[in-house]
């Protein structure tokens, strides 16, 4: 039996590293796009990475760049995918505030060069596409909570360069006859989380404070609230989509929210800690009370509030849940006690 190529942008981050082995484990051959640097970032997946001179491999990793029509293009048109994963994009929403060109050319623009590839290379019959869309497409709705009818109202460049590519996704599916889906991906977090993301600034910050490594963590808005999962649950959702005999755009959530300040707090709760709070907004801090002293350990700053607040997230993935049978295995307790773990343990060695 011939076995199926994937094709994964954005390997080396969060969501590419374990779709990599989560596909591995399914006897896929691999391969996965990475930008030329001055250093090898393949840190989340050196445990799976395979040397050039390996015969039998399964994992081929290929500069490229998701700017460059030529670069993607020279790649799909190699191997010739049974299934691409568009994971890679300029992810981090403050930043798309600071840099808005760089992360639509990379977000929406990227997106169309893959489609066009494929189309290009006539492998439309061949290829099926997974768009990496996300629960900042929605904005701040006036609905308890965002299934695929809710309607999409964007907060932020981020948000708005994957609604372009949310569409055009759809677009060419329908233009096209391409097996083209989006997943709408609320929060998903993990161990090999992105150290400018919140919950792991937390887990990381708390960690080095518990280690005494670091005095005080500041933060942005505690208010804030989220839908949080994992990234393993997510990652196996996104092949899901792939499996269907017909391509769909579903959300994919807990359905469950928590807020920033929560989240410290249940940090706290694993690390044997009770965290108290005083103050308002900018004025806000947190702070344990250790042999009768009152010791701050969290800051609220107002550099880490975005300019255009969205405060509240929770999604419905009902949809999700009858047409891919999925199920999820982590609870956000479970997240944040392997989060923990792995900063104490890192930060320890």
């Amino acid at each position: 039996m011939t076995k199926k190529i994937a094709l994964i942008t954005g390997i080396t981050g969060q969501d590419g590293a374990y779709l990599a082995r989560l596909l591995l484990k399914k006897n896929y051959i691999v391969h996965g796009i990475i930008r030329k640097s001055s250093s090898f970032n393949t840190g989340r997946i050196n445990d799976i990475y395979q040397e050039p001179f390996i015969k039998k491999k399964s994992l081929f990793l290929h500069y490229g760049d998701l700017t460059s029509f030529a670069s993607i293009n020279s790649v799909i048109s190699e191997i010739k995918p049974h299934e691409v994963y568009n994971l890679a994009a300029q992810s981090h929403v403050m930043v798309s505030f600071k840099n808005p060109e760089y992360t639509s050319d990379v977000n929406a623009l990227g997106t169309l060069r893959i489609l066009e590839s494929i189309r290009q290379n006539k492998l439309e019959k061949k290829t099926k596409f997974y768009q990496a869309s996300t629960s900042e497409l929605f904005g701040n709705p006036k609905f308890k909570s965002q299934s695929e009818k809710t309607p999409f109202y964007t907060r932020s460049p981020y948000g708005t360069s994957k609604l372009f590519s949310y569409w055009i996704t759809k677009n060419y599916r329908e233009s096209y006859g391409i097996f083209a889906a989006n997943g709408i991906l609320f929060n998903h977090e993990s161990p090999l989380r992105g150290e400018t993301f919140v919950t792991k600034k937390i887990s990381k910050g708390l960690s080095n404070i518990y280690l005494k490594k670091q005095k005080i963590l500041y933060i942005g808005n505690l208010d804030s609230m989220r839908d949080w999962g994992h990234a393993k649950d997510y990652v196996y959702a996104q092949w899901l989509i792939l499996q269907q005999k017909k391509p769909l755009d579903l959300v994919i959530s807990t359905g469950r929210k928590y807020s920033v300040r929560d989240f410290i707090e249940r940090c706290c709760k694993y690390l044997g800690w009770r965290i108290f709070w005083n103050g308002k907004g900018v004025n806000e801090y947190g702070y344990l009370i250790l042999k009768n002293k009152k010791i701050k350990i969290i800051q609220v700053s107002a550099k880490y509030f975005r300019p255009n607040e969205l405060n509240s997230l929770k999604g419905d993935s009902s949809l999700a849940k009858r047409k891919l049978k999925f199920k999820l295995k982590y609870n956000i307790d479970k997240l944040i006690e392997e989060m923990m773990s792995y900063d104490l343990k890192n930060k320890k060695s």
